[in-house]
Parts: C-alpha cells; structure tokens; sequence
C-alpha cells in the first residue's frame, strides 16, 4: 500500500471575539472545492452556527454538503487527530487538510507541540503554520490584559488583523508596531472575514525547515532608531563590524512605556561564521534552560567551513535543523537569527552567541 501523504494541518488561534468563528463557518459553508476536517477544540461562549452543531459531550463528526468535515472535541486533541486519521484511511472520510481552532484564551503551545512529540500524530499531520485573528478595536487591551494574548501572537507563523474598519489609521499603525515587537516573523495582513481568501490561512508552511527567514524590516529600523537614542544622525555604514542584535528596554522608551510586554522577539546578525560544535553546544544548553520561555525561534546559520546555509527553528524545548541550499552568488553569507519568547535575557543569548563565532 502507498503511503499516504502527511495531512497539512493549521492551528487557528486568536482572541475571543477576534473572528476565529466567522472564519471557519465561511470554510465549512463555501463551495472551495478544498476538503478540510475542522476540529472545534473545547467549547467556549462563540460556538460554530449551532445549526451546524448539536452540543454533545462526545466526539462529534458532522459532514457538510460543500465536502467539509466538522468535528467537535472535547478533551483529547491527540484522541481526536487519531480517530480522524484511522477513518480516513478506512475510506470512511475524505479530507486532505485540517483546521484546528483553538478558544479565546488557549496557548497554542502545547497543541503545536502535539504534532511533534506524539508518534501517531506525526506518522499522518504535518503542521503547516499557526494563525493567529488580531481583533483591531480590542488587541491593545488584550495585549495588556493577557499574556495568552501575547503567547497567541507570538506562536504566530501569520497574523491576520479583522475588524480593522472599526478603529483609525492610527491606532492600526499602534497595534501593527506592537505586533511587530512582539513577532516580527509573522507577516501581517488585514481581512475583511467575510471575504478572506483561504490563501491567507492554508499552506503558509511556517514550520518547514527551509532558509526563507522573513523578519519585518521594520521591526529592525525601528529597533536601530531606538538603540541609537534617536540619533538619526548615526552612521550606519559601520553596521557590519559589530554583531546587530535589536531588541530593546521600551521602559525607556516614552512612546511606548504603557505597552512593554513580557513577550518579545530579538534579533541576533553575524557576518562571522558559527564554530559548529561550539554552537551545538550552546543552543542545546539554552533550550534547555530556556525552552519554556522560548515560543519560536529560527535562524538560517553561516558554519565554519560548510558551503551550504544551515537553518534550525524550534518550539520550545524541541529544535529540528537541516542543510538548506547553498549561498547565492550576490548575498553575503550571514547568520541571521530570531528569538521569540517571554522575558529571554537577551544580553545571556548574545554573548552566548557572540562566544561560538570562531
């Protein structure tokens, strides 16, 4: 019997009232041709149309009429994924993808985490990318209020803002700005939910290991100007002789004293390459101490004497890496590296980091 293909699965999280709900009710009714398995993880107060859905405490499997499964869990998200699979490959249902929603104030953590450290899981899912619905009007407050709140942005391999009519330019840019802080390796787009097109959420393939590593260029000018104490005056062309690493103390800064959050992304730039066991070494050391603090972190690396791109990326305490294609004729070969996470001293990660350059 062939094997069949791995089924990509997203995990769709993102705060109550964000939209999460619109979204998958458009999947479930719209004629997109895809066929998709949406898990509803754990009820909350917004619940998928209750026409679509009777209450019942035990796994629900309900098929709709444009090729969409939905199927309700309580519980055990593993139990769930399993079963599917089983009666997938009995003929029973026919799905090549799968939508996980987690409720309002879920860590998408641990549901990511499922995918790698639970055999059965990994022999059928592959998980495409988390996405996170940013509620323009409320994700200041959120943000605040809640750490889940930026736990679910910064888990984000994609950041979806809705309701963006709601609130002005302004404060779009605030919110934006803010995001960016916190993940700068999300891209961020504004939907209008009725219309999204599925292409914002499917096969955005965020934790593929490969060498693509996106980070918001504005979230480094705007770190350079703030770790410059504003001195647009400052020379940049020196850029390259020290290692780069932007994050810094919004403490200080006034502009955004009230919004400084416990999680936050930092960049580490070298154009030294890394010594490969030195690097080993200390990667495994700080996962180790770090891992729960560390949401996401990737990096597409320069070794010592390799002619080809490294590149490793983790959640948590687990970290996979790969050889990725060599270095283009017309790009400087760099290490380039970003961190995710609660509270990281960042200053440990560099210096740490700085030491494994040969």
């Amino acid at each position: 019997m062939e094997p069949m293909a791995l089924i990509p699965s997203t995990i769709l999280t993102g705060f109550l009232g964000a939209g999460k709900t619109t979204l998958l009710n458009r999947i479930l009714r719209e004629d997109h041709g895809l066929k998709i398995a949406v898990i509803e993880n754990e009820f909350g107060q917004e619940n998928i149309d209750n026409e679509i859905l009777v209450q019942d405490s035990r796994e629900q499997i309900v098929e709709m009429n444009n090729g969409c499964i939905c199927c309700t869990v309580r519980g055990d998200l593993i139990v769930a994924l399993s079963s599917l699979a089983q009666k997938r490959a009995a003929g029973e249902l026919d799905f090549d993808r799968i939508v996980i929603e987690t409720t309002g104030l879920a860590n998408p953590g641990p549901v990511a985490q499922t995918f790698f450290v639970d055999e059965e899981v990994g022999a059928h899912y592959l998980l495409d990318a988390v996405v996170t619905v940013v509620d323009a009007r409320h994700a200041m407050a959120q943000l605040d209020e809640h750490e889940e709140a930026q736990r679910q942005v910064g888990f984000a391999d994609k950041l979806l803002i809705s309701k963006t009519d709601l609130v002005d330019a302004a404060s779009l840019a605030e919110l934006k700005l803010r995001l960016k802080r916190i993940n700068p390796r999300a891209p961020i787009s504004q939907v209008d939910f009725g219309h999204a097109p599925l292409t914002e959420v499917l096969d955005i393939r965020g934790f593929n290991l490969n060498d693509k590593l996106e980070i918001d260029p504005a979230f480094l000018t705007a770190d350079e100007a703030l770790d410059h104490d504003h001195n647009h005056g400052h020379d940049h062309d020196g850029e390259h002789e020290h290692v780069h690493t932007e994050f810094c103390d919004h403490s200080n800064d006034h502009h955004h004293a009230h919004h400084s959050d416990d999680i936050a992304a930092f960049v580490f730039k070298s154009e030294r390459p890394f010594d490969t066991a030195k690097l080993d070494e200390f990667l495994g050391s700080l996962v180790q101490v770090f891992g729960p603090r560390m949401l996401r972190y990737k990096g597409v690396l320069l070794m010592d004497g390799a002619d080809r791109k490294v590149v490793f990326q983790g959640v948590h305490q687990i970290m996979g890496t790969d050889i990725g294609a060599k270095w283009g004729e017309n790009e400087t070969p760099c290490s380039k590296m970003v961190f995710i996470g609660k509270n990281l001293p960042k200053d440990v990660f560099i210096r740490g980091l700085e030491q494994c350059l040969v």
